[in-house]
């Protein structure tokens, strides 16, 4: 079966059943409200790799840069204007560990949800300017993408200084063209969390039709983040200007905490694809990290990183509902157990609903970039 047949077909798959921990809406037990099961194309490959060919002028340097020499990993999706785009992030020719290379931000289009266009140079990259400093010289990481109902779409990323990594805004009409708005929590609590490291931002959204747009509660878009391997929450009345959720004692709220030993995101909780609003409630997608002491479901290897889903109160996202004692995705194939990151991922970033079908990407190892259908 190729790709196309896998795509047409994938739609008929029933859902999963997954053992998940119950902390407190008895209405989902039945676990209807999960997405899935994700389904990988026949072919078992990745849908984009790096490529060393690919030439870029940078406008800062005027120097020729190898933007996706390296790897090409850690993807953003959205459906627009009949049409699947994938921005991913790349990493040049210059680098000799993780964290160590020039991160940029590439596009790739789909007609038909199987093949895609790379486009010839990034969207995405620091700019000389009032944020070089946050995003040099480790570039722009890690694109998270939401739209907004007047048009404007919306990417959280990392800016990489290779110093702190601060989560980042940027806005475009056009998915080619961004403006970039720096630190999302610069100005919160007058600059008390300007120089925290975090990164991450999984912004909480609606499914209005076949578009999947950020979404209000009580009168505000709300964003679930990370730092200290954990996930936090923040608000905003604009998506530019972002203010974490406190706890009692003044201090980041804690949503989604480390698992106890054994479980598959026992070492950190990190933030996947924009989060979604069901009836059941707000469905977060998210990256667990595990200490290899697994003792049920898939065996996971110490420091590979596979995705979960959560379960939060359609009222108040703070409020854990559910919690998965299991994945419902992980590394399975050969690029996705090594790479780059030795202990292997499918990190997922990007969620969208295209031809009537959920299109979730991932990067494989910190390599490459895989998807998969339900």
């Amino acid at each position: 079966m190729n790709r196309r047949t896998f795509v047409m077909l994938v739609g008929a798959a029933g859902a999963g059943s997954l053992f998940e921990q119950h902390v407190g809406y008895s209405a989902a037990a039945s676990g209807s409200w999960r997405i899935g099961p994700f389904v990988r194309p026949a072919d078992g490959q990745p849908i984009i790799r790096p490529n060393p060919s690919s030439v870029f002028t940078d406008p800062d340097t005027h120097g020729l840069s190898h933007w996706e020499f390296a790897h090409a990993f850690n993807p953003a999706a959205i459906a627009w204007n009949h049409k699947l785009y994938v921005l991913f992030r790349a990493e040049g020719e210059h680098g000799d560990d993780i964290g160590g290379y020039t991160s940029r931000v590439g596009l790739a289009e789909s007609s038909d949800g199987v093949d895609f266009t790379i486009l010839p140079h990034p969207v995405l990259y620091p700019h000389s300017g009032r944020w070089q400093k946050d995003e040099w010289p480790g570039g722009c990481e890690d694109p998270r993408i939401v739209q907004v109902a007047d048009g404007t779409f919306v990417i959280t990323f990392t800016m990489w200084n290779r110093k702190v990594a601060r989560l980042g805004v940027a806005t475009s009409k056009n998915l080619t063209h961004w403006t970039h708005h720096g630190p999302v929590f610069r100005e919160a609590y007058k600059g008390r969390f300007a120089n925290t490291w975090c990164k991450s931002g999984a912004i909480v959204t609606q499914k209005v039709g076949s578009h999947i747009l950020a979404a209000k509660i009580r009168g505000r878009y709300w964003m679930y983040w990370h730092t200290l391997g954990q996930t936090y929450l923040a608000y905003s009345k604009d998506l530019i200007h972002w203010t974490p959720v406190l706890d009692a004692e003044g201090k980041p709220l804690c949503v989604l905490p480390k698992n106890k030993p054994g479980h598959f995101d026992s070492w950190l909780t990190e933030s996947g694809p924009p989060a979604l609003m069901t009836p059941a409630g707000i469905v977060f997608f998210f990256n667990g990290m595990s200490d290899g002491k697994i003792s049920r479901g898939p065996k996971i290897p110490a420091r590979q990183y596979s995705a979960g889903q959560a379960l939060f109160s359609g009222d108040n996202p703070a409020q854990l509902l559910y919690r998965p004692s299991e994945p419902f995705f992980w590394p399975e194939e050969p690029w996705e157990k090594t790479g780059q990151y030795k202990a292997g991922t499918t990190f997922i970033e990007g969620l969208a609903w295209f031809k009537d079908k959920w299109f979730l990407f991932y990067g494989g190892a910190d390599t490459v970039v895989g998807m998969a259908v339900a």
